[in-house]
């Protein structure tokens, strides 16, 4: 049964990130493959606020969120003037992560994060983080369907479709676009710190680009312009690669299978569904 919740627990962290990313990809149509690093930041800001000055839980998200907003726009800003979206924020966050021993742990990581609380309640069970994970699920559903339901939305839209017909209309498309993504960065900070408190260690194995890579994948696959379709999309390919388990092989194989088929899958849908299962963006435009 844990190992059930456990799972759960996975899809819920990987629904906020791929909402978050999906703000930013589908509906404002930027590329970002920095994802993980503000996934990341919002992880070390809560472990080392929880370790070093044993903050409570709640101030440590709002930390989190504010940190990862600001970086966002710092990175957004100047990240205007490519066109080809790829940002080094990414590469520089990890090496940050890895190399800065004495703050961030380096690469033996941050252990012994301690276990969050709520008001007096203790987060100790998979039941009490699914809780949570789905609470926090929720409001960023709701927050985000409020986003793209807006005249916002539709302006972000807009700016996806046809760039310089947003501008001839009057929108300052430049503030459209780092609004978005500090938004999309600050979400992406609160699976970060889930994930600290869940598995109370990190290291910097877990933000790199790969896990950006993935998390795009998830976007692609579900469906980008869709809410719902990053739900779907982190619901498959987090459950997916789990029945390899079943499979009995073993560990070092299984986790090269399971980069194969996030490529396969990845690279069928590029090619004969660029939409996604339930998307209304097309990357093949």
């Amino acid at each position: 049964m844990e190992y059930f919740l456990h799972i759960l627990i996975l899809i819920g962290i990987y629904v906020i990130l791929s909402v978050s990313l999906n703000l930013i990809t589908g509906y404002a149509g930027l590329l970002s493959i920095a994802h993980a690093a503000f996934y990341g930041v919002g992880a070390y800001v809560a472990a080392l606020l929880a370790l070093k000055f044993h903050s409570p839980f709640l101030a440590n998200i709002v930390c989190a969120v504010i940190l990862s907003g600001l970086l966002g726009a710092l990175v957004g800003i100047p990240s205007l003037r490519i066109r080809d979206d790829y940002f080094a924020f990414q590469v520089i966050t990890f090496s940050i992560m890895n190399n800065w021993v004495s703050f961030t742990g380096g690469p033996m990581g941050l252990p012994g994060i301690p276990q969050p609380a709520i008001f007096g309640w203790k987060i100790t069970t998979h039941y009490d983080f699914l809780i949570v994970i789905f609470v926090l699920c929720v409001i960023t559903l709701w927050i985000s369907h409020k986003i793209v339901s807006s005249p916002f939305g539709r302006v972000l839209k807009a700016v996806r479709e046809d760039e310089i017909f947003a501008q001839a209309m009057g929108k300052n498309v430049a503030s459209y676009k780092v609004l978005i993504f500090v938004i999309g960065a600050g979400m992406a900070s609160v699976a970060g710190v889930m994930y600290a408190y869940y598995i109370s260690f990190i290291d910097p194995t877990s933000f790199t680009i790969m896990e950006s890579i993935f998390i795009i994948s998830i976007v692609i696959i579900g469906g980008a312009g869709n809410i719902w379709g990053s739900v779907l999309g982190a619901a498959v390919l987090v459950i997916l690669p789990e029945a390899l388990r079943f499979l009995g092989m073993p560990s070092s194989i299984a986790a090269n299978m399971r980069q194969i088929i996030y490529g396969a899958l990845l690279v069928i849908f590029m090619l004969f569904r660029p939409q996604g299962f339930i998307g209304e963006y097309s990357f093949r435009k």
